[in-house]
């Protein structure tokens, strides 16, 4: 019996597995597909993924094989400079293809132990009070404490829960392939830069070797959505909306999206949990879906490990939906805003050129900035400090950087007085004891105190949201009673 069964080997899957493997819980990971997929959907991770792979020691592995670049541009395709004042210690996204995103994750889920299966459909499930029994298309029979469907947007598991997925379908599609092309590369830019003053969805860009990655608007939306384009379809709509299919040939892979907008009624049903795109699907404006689902696996990860190991106090894996949910609702929301800023109605570019020059501000350009880049969250913790519910940038302490002290999945209480205490909590918090270094350069010392971080401790989550701040031990022992159980001590 397996502790928990993770439906779906993509980057929010196997992201999760690695996080439940930092606390010893027992994870299989059953991938349908047998190899791992070709089409690159995303490109790049955005600010709050990038601190969440260094918090765990990956971001170096992402460095390696990405490119940095800046961050403004990101809402609507509206072009602006990255905006001043971001409370990061990365402002910049990094480029890099999904498929390397992916293999550096599963890569990561392997090291800690997970056990993955590829060629394993889920077809099946029915849940107890004692686990859930999963049963895959060739009749075999699994058995585990929790279940967690990373299945994507046309999830089997959401579906056999029954749980409603409410929103709004496509209305256009997009086709999305890479391919070579005949025509000269300064011909191609030239009418890619004409055509894009209007279609803001439409691109040809160069990634290596000659090859392009092609966007084009589809024709319409075709019925079944699983079949993909062919290369004639792309060189159809690229005639039509170019003028000249530019001698594409050649294809990698061809595939579609459309601007569906659906969210998950809850995220959670008795031993069954949603998270990635089985939870939310939206436009692909922003390039935020793969963060999203990331961010919900680092949220869910402690929860269920704590949940699985019965030191999870009572709510705490709820908190994952009342959380979580109201994050991917403004995503839904912000990709609508984006689709209607980038359609070529005159109402829209009348509006688009509006919010253009309100950008031009820089608390618009780094509020819809940090809409992107999920640096604006705060999780709703109740009253008290104004720290509470957000999440901790990495300051430099005395001792070295905050987030090296994170790495191993744990909570943590960063103390500055040397008198308060969390011993009872020992063995799911650590009690670091150190000072913010104030005397560290000086974009990081403004960054510290810009955050308003000069507070004399501050309890974290595992996914370094704050939990507490204060000096006070009475408080500070009810915060760790409420996220992290009961003391042993």
């Amino acid at each position: 019996m397996f502790d928990v069964i993770i439906a779906g080997g993509g980057p929010t899957g196997m992201m999760l597995a690695a996080e439940l493997r930092l606390h010893g819980v027992r994870v299989l990971v059953l991938e349908r597909d047998t190899e791992p997929g070709k089409v690159v959907r995303s490109l790049g991770l955005h600010v709050r993924s990038i601190e969440i792979m260094d918090q765990r020691g990956l971001l170096d592995r992402f460095l390696e094989r990405g490119t940095e670049y800046p961050l403004g541009g990101f809402f609507a395709a509206l072009s602006k400079p990255t905006p001043e004042g971001l409370d990061t210690a990365h402002p910049y996204v990094l480029g890099i293809p999904q498929s390397i995103t992916d293999r550096l994750l599963e890569e990561r889920a392997a090291e800690l132990g997970t056990e993955i299966r590829r060629g394993r459909e889920l077809t099946g499930l029915d849940q107890d009070e004692d686990g859930v029994t999963a049963e895959l298309a060739d009749g075999t029979r699994l058995r585990a404490r929790y279940l967690v469907g990373c299945d994507g947007g046309r999830s089997t598991v959401r579906r056999l829960l029954g749980i409603g997925f409410p929103g709004e379908p496509s209305t256009n599609e997009t086709l999305l392939g890479e391919m070579e092309a005949a025509e000269e590369p300064e011909k191609i830019a030239a009418i890619v830069e004409e055509v894009r003053e209007t279609v803001k969805l439409f691109g040809l860009g160069p990634i290596g070797e000659g090859i392009y990655r092609v966007a084009v608007p589809a024709e319409g939306v075709a019925e079944d959505r699983a079949v993909p384009p062919t290369l004639e379809d792309f060189r159809r709509r690229l005639r039509a909306v170019a003028g000249t299919d530019f001698g594409v040939h050649s294809p990698r892979w061809l595939s579609r999206f459309g601007d569906a907008t659906r969210q998950a009624e809850r995220y959670r049903e008795g031993r069954v949990l949603l998270a990635g795109d089985a939870a939310h699907i939206h436009p692909p404006a922003g390039g935020q879906g793969l963060n999203l689902g990331v961010q919900d696996a680092f949220n869910l990860g402690w929860k269920l490990a704590a949940e699985v190991g019965g030191r999870a106090p009572e709510g705490l894996l709820d908190t994952y939906h009342t959380e979580r949910h109201p994050v991917a609702a403004d995503v839904l929301d912000n990709t609508r805003a984006q689709m209607e800023l980038m359609s070529t109605a005159p109402g829209a570019r009348a509006v688009r050129r509006l919010v253009s020059r309100l950008m031009d501000f820089n608390e618009v350009n780094r509020y819809l900035t940090e809409r992107i880049i999920a640096t604006a969250i705060r999780y709703d913790f109740g009253g008290g400090h104004e720290l509470l519910g957000r999440r901790m940038p990495d300051v430099p302490l005395k001792r070295g950087r905050l987030y090296e002290l994170m790495r191993g999945g744990r909570g943590l209480l960063l103390d500055q007085t040397g008198r308060l205490s969390a011993a009872g909590w020992a063995d799911r918090v650590d009690h670091v004891v150190d000072a913010v270094d104030t005397a560290a350069d000086a974009a990081a010392d403004a960054a510290v105190h810009g955050a308003g971080l000069d507070v004399p401790a501050v309890l974290l989550r595992p996914d370094g949201h704050v939990a507490w701040a204060g000096e006070d031990q009475a408080g500070l022992e009810g915060a760790l009673a409420r996220w992290f159980g009961p003391s042993t001590g």
